[in-house]
């Protein structure tokens, strides 16, 4: 970061040029996070500022520019320079919506990792690498659904890989509590990160660490925000930011809240 571009980009160019990318989620994550570090943090501050303004306009090609720019803010490796300089920025530099985003901390809650490894120990008496490769070959839907209490991200991490696998499964592997966070943030990090089902409970999930909820908030609906602004189960910064996009939306919602999600017991 850094190097001024030899041309200013706003939010509306900034979309257009990215939009057009095709390929999987890494492919484009990469492109995004090129661009930005192009850019002094300003200005990638007011980038980030624009395209939430865009997608609240309705403007689709920006959610799907936002979803990308969300997922390179939490990539540890792509983001961490990013979200080091705009924390750095003075007071008023950042838009209140945008400082939410830089989050950061445990979960709310989390799932003891010893007693996490007891419940994997009873569920799957086959070694890890056994598991693995069943995670990513199983056919029959009762396999997929045990290998979905699995605590061990890896084993999560090729699940998400299988192409057996249904949104419903992801929606309850999202779900599941109590549950460690890092299978959760596996399945953000997977292409079914993209689908709204799944970011819905994801973000209801308080095991799910807040650098991550706060940048799934972004990317659901208003009447999303309104339901997550309300729960006190979830992690402070993660309500915090809905109550700032509400603030920043300034519209009032008539429609129904979205019905939640249905929980997975991790030990059943």
């Amino acid at each position: 970061m850094g190097r001024t571009p030899p041309e200013s980009l706003d939010g509306s160019r900034f979309v257009r040029r990215l939009h057009g990318i095709s390929g999987g989620v890494q492919l484009k994550k990469h492109a995004v996070a090129r661009v930005l570090r192009e850019l002094p943090a300003e200005e990638v501050a007011r980038l980030v500022a624009e395209v939430l303004d865009l997608d609240r306009s309705g403007n689709e090609a920006a959610r799907c520019v936002l979803g990308t720019m969300m997922a390179v803010l939490e990539d540890e490796f792509l983001g961490r320079e990013l979200t080091r300089a705009l924390g750095q920025l003075p007071a008023g530099a950042l838009r209140e919506e945008v400082v939410g985003l830089l989050a950061s901390g445990p979960a709310w809650r989390n799932f003891d990792e010893e007693a996490a490894a007891r419940a994997d120990a009873r569920n799957f008496p086959e070694t890890l690498g056994l598991l693995k490769t069943k995670a990513r070959t199983a056919r029959d839907p009762d396999s997929l659904a045990r290998i979905a209490l699995a605590s061990n991200a890896a084993v999560v991490r090729n699940l998400l890989v299988n192409p057996r696998l249904t949104e419903a499964s992801v929606v309850r592997l999202a779900a599941r509590r109590p549950a460690r966070s890092e299978p959760l943030v596996e399945v953000w990090r997977s292409k079914w990160g993209a689908r709204r089902a799944v970011r819905r409970a994801l973000v209801f999930n308080p095991y799910l660490p807040p650098e991550v909820g706060v940048k799934v908030v972004p990317l659901l609906l208003r009447t999303d925000w309104e339901e997550i602004a309300g729960d006190g189960a979830l992690h402070p910064s993660v309500r915090g930011e809905a109550k700032l996009l509400l603030a920043a939306d300034g519209r009032v919602s008539t429609g129904p809240a979205s019905p939640r999600v249905p929980v997975l017991d991790a030990e059943t």
